[in-house]
């Protein structure tokens, strides 16, 4: 039986600077985790002490471990390294087992009767890049970085939102494997229903130390058993499992898991074994064209969806450090603010086992980027077969994953080819097209012909459209934060937006860690270089200038208005966009986590805190949500109904003023399908006039607002309310109009944390607050944490 040992102690890092020469190595790790774990260098997340540690990317790094003499008893012994970052060259006991140079890869040693010294020697991923750049001709990116040319994470080479922190180590887990006669090599298990029936066919490629041995197969998925022969190298089981459970996105049904193990017999004797989970489920991309233009809906077990997304980026800048407990608390708070779909954007990685484990169990649908982005990627070797063999490795190795529902070739280069000036500055020269319509289309058709696979994101199907074109296929909307304002949203209807969003800084106290003793302020140094966009704090206050008047010397007053005017944005798209389903098929946010403490789109900031956009996602993106938009015009109540039920109900209209008179109400019968869109016209009596005006519709616990003018305009009164605090809870009673009412309950106590963000408050209402980690509830305390909008100074 194939036996496997974890190779994870024992290994040191070579570090000149260090008094010994050497340092502990973590493995899986990273350079700069051991250099931070040693003290050598300062926490790179801190102040500025990213430029402090600029020079560990620029150098060398040597791993070392000792491989012990195995025992005696198999055929055969195997060293592999599920990843190494990035080129590197590995030597046992003075003899070269091979150069490798792709992040994204696993590699597999013949170490057979082998011991001794084990070396790993990473090149500089700036050498190894300027040494491709050298090679094929310089192409153009969106950043002054060279992550085009090695197939590395590009986003630890710096990004709009992220430090540039360039890495090197082994990052995923190294292990020895001892085995006799033959193992499993690959499995490609297909995973389909039919009329009912589950099929699961396993496509098997075995390798070999005895040519002549027959070898068997026995596949189990649930109880039912199924015994197939290996001719040669491989061999197909087709397990069929009658009335099979469906596995549904969450909010649709169920995510019922099926275990599968597959072992590879000689005779009566196993020899390995392959464990997995399935689940049965049907996708298909509906692309179709209609009189809107070319859709984009994802249909699952035959129900079309309305994908409520968000995007993934790695969640720390040193992958290595994302455990199996993390990846799952971020993902369920995705789900807990009512997600279903999550797109792993291409500046990234091919996500562990561990996030899409989370996701399958969580009915989270996964949408994964080939890892390219933002840049135009040479075609031609060495980097062409290394994509070529990534792409099949990862195709394959995602296969079992139900919550996998959609590939992507990449992230906005066929935009940048169109828009970007790189067609003009090419002259030519290949930039990554025939990846994304040549080899990653072929490799997925090949391997997996149970997904679908769309070109890039954003992508119109053809060239005879703009790449970008919002009635065609996916569309960016980024005029709207880079340009214009977030009122733009509403001029158009995309088929599918995959990328939209605002900034807001991070919660205060994840500043406060960040910024250790800087006097905070939107310019102060930490603050500025904890914002990575380009003209970021421009963007920002042009965009709040719009709605709000900006606060001059009261750095609070700034970070609590720039997170509501980040709720606000996004929120002004999303209510938009769901109500014109099914023309809009999915909103997938610019995006749900950061990777290190920073101002940027996140619903949740480096150090998990959630911001008020984040509960904001949780209204958002909840089965049912009302609108109020304008029609040509008109008002109108857009009532959006995502749950399997009809929506019966009454729908309470209410015109006030901003001293809380009641200038007029309505009671209005509510009726409104399945998975469906109604809209109510509202009275014209009812309908707001100037700024001291607005409108409330209730419905069935869910309340819109529409005020007709920017709040700069409204004349708010001075807000007056009562704050109670209890173990575990903050209660606020309101005697006047309190609007944006937010508790930031990180400023009580660093650890606490409140249950729900923005809420707006007409006289006489109540709201309790949910607060954790609060250990001396006190009522001052807790009224010093409320913001809410106050009248113009």
């Amino acid at each position: 039986m194939l036996e496997a040992s974890p190779l994870d102690d024992g290994w040191i890092l070579r570090h000149p600077e260090s008094p010994a020469g050497t340092l502990p190595a973590a493995v899986p790790g990273c350079v700069h985790t051991d250099l931070l774990a040693a003290g050598v260098i300062p926490d790179p997340f801190l102040g500025l002490n990213e430029r402090e540690v600029e020079w560990v990317g620029r150098r060398e790094w040597v791993y070392e471990s000792e491989l012990p003499a195995g025992p005696s008893g198999h055929e055969q012994t195997d060293l592999v390294f599920d990843g190494l970052d990035t080129a590197a060259e590995i030597t046992l006991d003075g003899r070269l087992l091979g150069r490798v140079r792709n992040m994204h890869r696993s590699y597999r040693f013949d170490v057979t009767g082998l011991s001794g010294p084990l070396t790993v020697r990473f090149a500089s991923a700036y050498a190894e890049a300027e040494a491709v750049r050298g090679k094929l001709g310089d192409r153009p990116a969106a950043y002054d970085e060279p992550y085009q040319y090695l197939r590395k994470m590009a986003c630890s080479f710096g990004w709009d939102w992220g430090p540039t922190l360039v890495t090197a180590g082994i990052w995923r887990p190294v292990r020895l494997e001892r085995w006799s006669t033959a193992r499993i090599a690959r499995v490609r298990p297909l995973v389909t229903v039919h009329q009912g029936v589950g099929v699961v066919e396993l496509h098997v490629e075995v390798e070999r130390t005895r040519v002549e041995a027959a070898l068997t197969l026995e596949a189990r998925v649930g109880d039912v058993r199924v015994r197939g022969a290996v001719e040669g190298t491989g061999g197909v089981v087709r397990v069929e499992v009658p009335q099979a459970e469906l596995w549904w996105p969450r909010g649709y049904g169920e995510q019922p898991l099926y275990d599968v193990e597959l072992t590879l017999h000689h005779g009566s004797a196993p020899l390995d074994v392959w464990r997995r989970r399935i689940g049965f489920r049907s996708v298909e991309l509906d692309s179709s064209a209609d009189a809107h233009g070319t859709g984009f809906t994802l249909v699952v077990n035959g129900e079309r969806l309305f994908a409520r997304g968000v995007n993934w980026i790695p969640d720390d800048v040193f992958p290595s450090r994302v455990t199996r407990e993390r990846y799952r608390k971020r993902l369920r708070q995705a789900a807990d603010a009512g997600v279903d779909l999550v797109r792993v954007w291409g500046g990234g990685i091919y996500e562990s086992e561990d996030f899409y484990d989370a996701c399958d169990e969580s009915g989270l649908l996964v949408w994964q980027d080939f890892p390219f982005a933002c840049a135009a990627y040479p075609e031609e070797q060495p980097l062409r077969g290394e994509v070529e063999a990534e792409a099949r490795e990862n195709v394959v190795r995602l296969m079992p994953h139900p919550s996998l529902v959609l590939w992507n070739g990449n992230n906005e280069n066929l935009w940048g080819f169109r828009d970007w000036g790189w067609e003009e500055r090419l002259g030519g020269d290949s930039w990554g097209e025939g990846y994304y319509l040549g080899v990653l289309p072929r490799v997925v058709a090949e391997l997996d012909p149970t997904r679908p696979y769309t070109a890039g994101s954003p992508w119109s199907g053809s060239w005879r459209r703009h790449p970008n074109e919002a009635a065609h296929g996916t569309h960016h909307s980024w005029e709207v934060w880079n340009r214009v304002d977030y009122a733009e949203y509403r001029s158009e209807v995309p088929r599918f937006v995959a990328e939209f969003g605002w900034q807001a800084p991070p919660a205060y106290a994840t500043l406060r860690r960040a910024l250790p003793g800087e006097e905070l302020a939107p310019d102060s140094p930490g603050m500025l270089h904890h914002q990575k966009a380009e003209d970021g704090n421009g963007k920002l206050e042009r965009g709040l200038a719009r709605h709000f008047a900006v606060p001059e010397g009261d750095f609070d007053r700034w970070h609590y208005l720039m997170q509501v005017n980040q709720a606000r944005a996004v929120a002004t798209g999303v209510e938009h966009w769901r109500a014109h389903w099914p023309v809009c098929a999915g909103t997938v946010v610019w995006q749900l986590n950061d990777c290190w403490p920073v101002t940027s789109w996140a619903a949740i900031d480096g150090d998990g805190r959630e911001k008020p956009l984040y509960h904001e996602l949780r209204r958002l993106y909840a089965d049912r949500l009302l609108t109020l938009q304008e029609r040509d015009g008109r008002l109108v109540l857009a009532a959006v109904n995502q749950a399997a039920e009809r929506w019966s109900g009454t729908l309470s209209l209410r015109r006030m003023s901003v001293e809380g008179e009641l200038l007029g109400a309505q009671g209005v019968e509510l009726g409104v399908g399945a998975r469906a869109v109604g809209e109510v016209p509202v009275p014209a009596e009812l309908e707001p006039v100037g700024a001291k005006e607005f409108l409330v519709a209730d419905a069935a616990g869910l309340r819109a607002l529409h005020f007709p003018v920017p709040d700069r305009e409204i004349p708010y009164p001075q807000p007056e309310f009562e704050v109670t605090a209890a173990p575990g809870s903050v209660t606020v009673t309101a005697r006047t109009l309190v609007r944006d009412l937010l508790l930031q309950a990180d400023r009580m106590e660093a650890g606490a944390w409140a249950d729900r963000g923005l809420v707006t408050l007409l006289p006489g209402e109540r709201v309790t607050i949910g607060v954790a980690g609060w250990q001396t509830p006190d009522a001052e305390a807790a009224r010093a944490a409320l913001y809410c909008q106050e009248p113009a100074r």
